[in-house]
C-alpha cells in the first residue's frame, strides 16, 4: 500500500514538473521575442524642421450682400398689364420693368389737364382785364388759387399714373421673375428681385478683445466653397461704433470688388483676418507630436556609433497652432530630423528605417473635401 502510493506521488511530481517547465519554456520565448521585436527596426516617416512665416490671425464666418441689392415691389395696387424685362436680365438704372393698368388714371389725368388749362387761361384773360381796372384784385387772387391748386392735382394724379410704371432703380442683374402678366398685385408685394454685384459687402462679427487687432481699409481674405481654390480680398471699410450688448461681439463690413459676379449675395465665407506682425516659427505637423499630462515630447532620429540610425525623445514646447501645424518654441532646433508618423512604436534607442513614401497632412490652411 506504502509502495504504491509513493509511485503516484512521484507520477504527480512528474506531471507537475513537466507543466512547470513547459510554462518556465514559454515564457522564455517570448521573453526571447518580445526583445527582438525591441531590436528590430521600425518603420518611421521624416521630416526636418524649419522655420516658417507665420501670420496671427483669426477665422470667422461672414455674410456677403450687394452693395445695392432690393426686392423691387409696386408701391400701389393693381393689375399687371404688361411685363418688359427677362429673367437675369441685366439692366440699366431707369429701365422700364413692369406696367399696372391705369388706364382710369391716365383718363383722370387728362381731364385734371384741361382743367388746369382752362383755369390758366382764365387767370390770364382776367389778368388783363385787370391792367385795364375791368375786374378786381380778389378775382386776381382766386384765379391765382384756383390754378396753383388744379397744378397740384395733375401733379398728383402724374404721380400715381407713375406709380403705376416699375423702373429698375438701379444697374444690375434681375433674378427670378414672381409675377405673371394678368395677376392683381397689392402693394408691396414683391416683383423681382434686383442686385448690383459689381461690388459686395462683408458683414462679420469679432469679440470686443479684437477691437484693437483691426482698422479702417486693413485686408481681409475670404473662402467660399463655391471656389475653394481662390482667395478673395476685401477691405475693412466701417467698424460698427456699438457693442452687440447680449453678445459683446462689434459688427464689422468690409468692401469686396466683384467685377466678375463670381460671388452672389447671400452667400457666406470664411473670413481670416491677421491680428498681429508675422512671425518666424519652428513648425511641425501636429502628428509630430505626442501630447502627455506630463509633457509633449518628439522622436528626433540620430546616427549610433555604427552609424545606424536611431530614436532619441525629447520634450518640447508647443505654441499656436495653424490648421494641421503646431510651432514649436522649445526643445528643437532648424535642421533636426523629427519623426512625423509611427512613434507609437519607439522609445529611446529603437533603430528605425525612413520610409517618407507617405506623409501626414501638413497644411497651414486645411480645407475639408466631400469624399
Amino acid at each position: 500500500m506504502i509502495k504504491r502510493l509513493l509511485i503516484m506521488l512521484v507520477i504527480v511530481g512528474l506531471i507537475f514538473g513537466g507543466i512547470f517547465g513547459f510554462i518556465n519554456f514559454k515564457t522564455k520565448m517570448i521573453k526571447q521575442y518580445m526583445a527582438g521585436m525591441g531590436n528590430a527596426p521600425q518603420t518611421v516617416s521624416t521630416m526636418t524642421a524649419g522655420y516658417a512665416q507665420w501670420s496671427p490671425s483669426t477665422e470667422t464666418i461672414a455674410s456677403l450682400t450687394a452693395v445695392r441689392g432690393a426686392d423691387l415691389s409696386a408701391e400701389v395696387s393693381g393689375m399687371v398689364a404688361e411685363i418688359f424685362f427677362q429673367q437675369g436680365d441685366e439692366v440699366a438704372a431707369g429701365a422700364p420693368l413692369l406696367q399696372l393698368r391705369a388706364d382710369d388714371d391716365i383718363a383722370k389725368l387728362n381731364g385734371l389737364k384741361a382743367e388746369q388749362e382752362l383755369a390758366r387761361l382764365t387767370y390770364q384773360r382776367n389778368q388783363a382785364q385787370f391792367q385795364a381796372k375791368a375786374v378786381s384784385q380778389q378775382i386776381i387772387d382766386n384765379d391765382k388759387a384756383t390754378l396753383a391748386k388744379l397744378t397740384a392735382n395733375v401733379a398728383e394724379q402724374q404721380a400715381l399714373v407713375n406709380k403705376k410704371l416699375i423702373r429698375a432703380p438701379f444697374t444690375g442683374r434681375l433674378g427670378i421673375r414672381l409675377v405673371d402678366t394678368g395677376q392683381y398685385l397689392n402693394a408691396g408685394t414683391a416683383i423681382v428681385t434686383l442686385q448690383a454685384l459689381d461690388a459686395l459687402y462683408v458683414d462679420f462679427s469679432l469679440p470686443q478683445q479684437m477691437l484693437a487687432k483691426v482698422a479702417i481699409g486693413q485686408t481681409v481674405h475670404l473662402k467660399v466653397d463655391a471656389y475653394p481654390e481662390q482667395d478673395f480680398v476685401a477691405t475693412v471699410a466701417v467698424i460698427n461704433p456699438k457693442v452687440d450688448t447680449s453678445t459683446r461681439n462689434v459688427q464689422i463690413r468690409a468692401k469686396l470688388d466683384n467685377a466678375k459676379h463670381q460671388l452672389l449675395s447671400g452667400m457666406y465665407a470664411t473670413v481670416n483676418l491677421a491680428t498681429d506682425a508675422a512671425q518666424r516659427l519652428l513648425t511641425l505637423p501636429n502628428t509630430a507630436i505626442s501630447f502627455n499630462s506630463y509633457g509633449s515630447t518628439v522622436f528626433l532620429i540620430e546616427t549610433d556609433k555604427d552609424k545606424k540610425l536611431t530614436a532619441k525623445q525629447v520634450f518640447v514646447t508647443t505654441g499656436a497652432t495653424r490648421g494641421d501645424q503646431v510651432s514649436v518654441i522649445k526643445g528643437l532646433k532648424e535642421g533636426d530630423t523629427v519623426v512625423t508618423s509611427g512613434q507609437i512604436k519607439l522609445r529611446n534607442g529603437s533603430p528605425v528605417i525612413i520610409n517618407n513614401t507617405l506623409q501626414p497632412n501638413n497644411n497651414a490652411a486645411p480645407q475639408v473635401t466631400d469624399n
